[in-house]
């Protein structure tokens, strides 16, 4: 396969090329084999996709801002080097005016942690800690480079998400537009010709005309109650209560919770393993990974957890209840084998896994639902005009 990419070499020098790699980590390690440090690496379709639009999304800029960091710091450039390059080189507005402001805090004299902590919308809790825990252990760059693994492994997955979704959402789309042709165009022709050949409407079919004459001329008040419907409900959510009511009640639907508590428990595993790993205690650790958990529900359960370690339970007890069983269950052999944060990746990488069987399961339960849906509707339709037709024979009869 082929990959466009950018890169950086020792000197600062930026230079484009394409290489044939079988996957992505694949090109990066060939990149680094010709003492490169990788600024953007993507399949050349996707590249040029990217530069029609110009910009990349927030959390992959955060990954190659990262990536960029780690690299330059396992290279041999000084850390003030790395990080001017890196924001240089950032591809979202956010991303590089914050790493620009660290950069002017770090030649100030402050830390990397204490610098990125003043940007804390900008880099999050996680990274923040991850930065830290590099700082205090004299391996930034292998931190830098961990922060970058987990980003990428979360856009990768979100993007996977998206994927998996967008035929069904295209459905939807294509199932509603056929839809409102019927009600806007068919129909309405149907209803005239019926009236002109003097017949009485059936009830299905007076239901049908009435749907389609609401549809033509009351879109405007149909629109209206949308969008009073949406302010509404934006306001609503924006109510912490009510936002994690909101919450609550979505992981008890059936396969979008199951789906939403498996993702969580692969994002959170992944993080608390990535902070024990670069030595980060426990308890700050549970409270950093807690941020990769976006539901307010489970992220309320969490703290709790982590306050009942804080007085002295084990940590797969306190999450019992919170994470699914399987997880609990090996969190538990990775404490008694003192292994907790290689086990914590081994949970990650499962629900992973699960993320992508129930994603599968979903797409696989909805296209047949729409495909029922839009086949009922028309069938419907169908039959409407039909009783008409044959009641106008009957009458003329």
């Amino acid at each position: 396969m082929t990959y466009r990419y950018r890169a950086a070499t020792l000197e600062g020098q930026v230079v484009e090329g394409v290489v044939q790699a079988a996957t992505r980590p694949n090109a990066l390690e060939e990149l680094r084999r010709q003492r490169l440090v990788p600024i953007e690496v993507a399949p050349l379709a996707e590249a040029r996709r990217a530069a029609r639009r110009g910009s990349l999304g927030h959390t992959p800029a955060l990954a190659l801002f990262a990536r960029t960091v780690a690299t330059m710091l396992a290279g041999g450039a000084s850390l003030e080097r790395a990080l001017g390059f890196a924001a240089g080189q950032a591809h979202h507005p956010d991303v590089a005016e914050a790493a620009r402001r660290v950069h002017r805090d770090l030649q100030g004299g402050a830390g990397l942690a204490e610098a990125m902590s003043r940007q804390s919308r900008t880099f999050g809790t996680l990274f923040i800690a991850m930065a830290s825990a590099g700082e205090e252990s004299g391996a930034l760059d292998e931190a830098m480079a961990r922060i970058a693994d987990h980003l990428e492994e979360q856009v990768e997955l979100q993007g996977q998400v998206r994927a998996s979704l967008l035929y069904p959402a295209l459905m939807a789309i294509a199932s509603g537009a056929g839809i409102s042709v019927l009600l806007l165009f068919v129909v309405p022709r149907f209803a005239g010709m019926i009236d002109q050949a003097g017949g009485s409407l059936p009830v299905s079919t007076g239901l049908l005309v009435g749907a389609s004459h609401l549809l033509v001329q009351g879109w405007w008040l149909l629109l209206m109650l949308a969008v009073v419907g949406g302010l509404a409900g934006r306001s609503w959510l924006a109510q912490p209560g009510n936002r994690r009511r909101w919450h609550a009640w979505r992981l008890s639907w059936p396969l979008v919770g199951d789906l939403e508590s498996r993702y969580a428990t692969a994002r959170f595993t992944r993080a608390l393993g990535m902070l024990l790993r670069s030595g980060r205690p426990m308890l700050p650790a549970l409270r950093a990974a807690r941020a990769a958990v976006s539901n307010l529900e489970l992220a309320e359960a969490l703290d709790r957890a982590a306050e009942a370690v804080r007085h002295g339970k084990p940590v797969h007890a306190a999450l019992t209840g919170t994470l699914p069983a399987l997880a609990v269950e090996l969190l538990a052999v990775g404490e008694e084998s003192s292994r907790l944060d290689e086990l914590c990746l081994r949970v990650a990488e499962t629900y992973d896994g699960e993320v992508r069987r129930a994603l599968r399961t979903l797409v696989g339960v909805i296209e047949p639902a729409l495909i029922l849906l839009f086949g009922l509707v028309v069938g419907l339709v169908a039959l409407a005009m039909l009783q008409a037709i044959y009641g106008v024979n009957a009458s003329a009869l």
